[in-house]
């Protein structure tokens, strides 16, 4: 009984710890690691988000940006982190559903190294060629491709990324005879495509989206079940005889496994507040990101989905990664 009593009175008192350091949390600067460069999809997100979350709750919210690997690296720092919730990581579907079964070794467990805190944004990928390029549709690309014995060249934002997996993916179904090039995220990526260096280039709207719009590159086709709502006249891959290419990026917010459940219910508070703020909304739609945000059940439960998902595409497409 005195043993009994004894744990009793440790739990209460770890779970009145917990509800303290909830309540005072955060009480200093939270670092949020990017894993990629500046100019993506996920620093401007992260440092808008930072921005709201610092004046919410008065504590400085910094990005660190930490490139490589597909989000290897940025896992393993975030994976190596104390468990306070001062460290969080921003990765996507490829960190976590992608990796796993792209990689024969990771350095991480997605599911037991992290503990999920909010979806926060998705975003579809458009095929981008140069404005030169001769191709108006993907069937182009494929012929083109074919005619020449070396084949063409396509773009992804790193190892493991969307459009690495979207670029193996038309390879294997459309038949297409193209070689990947990994650059550290999307921004330089899309600086060799603007200099005719690469040939195609999956990617996301919202860094591709307005050279299209400029007519500095030519959109061929978009992924999603629908055309989407800033380019109506650009058909999706469905449309033009390639279904099985639909791939939705998801971005999400983790903190290292063992963060105190307050803790992440708060920061998911935070993070939620912040993305759905009316300004912040406004701006990342009409960038072409959808905002959709989760609880950290609903995180996990996507993740299950995907992975099961991505784990035959990625078997399919042939991708692999020693």
């Amino acid at each position: 009984m005195r043993v009994m009593a004894m744990a009793a009175a440790a739990l209460v008192a770890a779970s009145g710890s917990m509800a303290v350091q909830a309540q005072v949390f955060p009480s200093r600067p939270i670092t949020i690691v990017v894993p990629f460069p500046p100019g993506g999809v996920t620093d401007p997100v992260a440092r808008q988000i930072g921005i709201k979350i610092t004046e919410s709750t008065g504590q400085q919210v910094l990005v660190d940006n930490r490139p490589g690997g597909g989000g290897v690296i940025g896992a393993e720092i975030v994976k190596r982190a104390a468990p306070d919730g001062y460290t969080i990581f921003f990765g996507h579907f490829g960190t976590h559903t992608v990796n796993p079964h792209l990689y024969s070794k990771l350095p991480y467990d997605p599911v037991k190294d992290f503990e999920p805190i909010a979806n926060i944004i998705t975003t579809e990928s458009i095929l981008v060629v140069p404005a030169a390029s001769p191709a108006r549709t993907p069937t182009d690309l494929v012929a083109m491709s074919k005619k020449d014995p070396k084949g063409l060249v396509f773009a992804s934002q790193g190892v493991g990324s969307g459009g690495h997996l979207l670029g193996e993916m038309f390879k294997a179904q459309a038949g297409a005879n193209v070689s990947h090039v990994a650059y550290k995220g999307s921004a330089p990526a899309v600086q060799d495509i603007l200099a005719g260096r690469v040939d195609l280039f999956f990617d996301a709207l919202i860094t591709s989206g307005p050279h299209v719009r400029e007519g500095r590159l030519r959109a061929l086709a978009i992924t999603g079940q629908r055309r989407h709502r800033l380019f109506p006249t650009v058909p999706t891959l469905g449309e033009v005889g390639l279904p099985g290419l639909d791939l939705s990026a998801w971005f999400a917010m983790f903190a290292p496994a063992g963060t105190p459940a307050p803790v992440i219910a708060k920061l998911n508070e935070e993070f939620v507040k912040a993305i759905r703020a009316p300004d912040v909304m406004k701006k990342y739609e009409d960038l072409g990101l959808d905002v959709t945000t989760s609880t950290p059940a609903e995180l996990k439960r996507l993740i299950d989905a995907d992975s099961i998902r991505y784990a035959k595409v990625v078997k399919d497409s042939g991708a692999k990664i020693d």
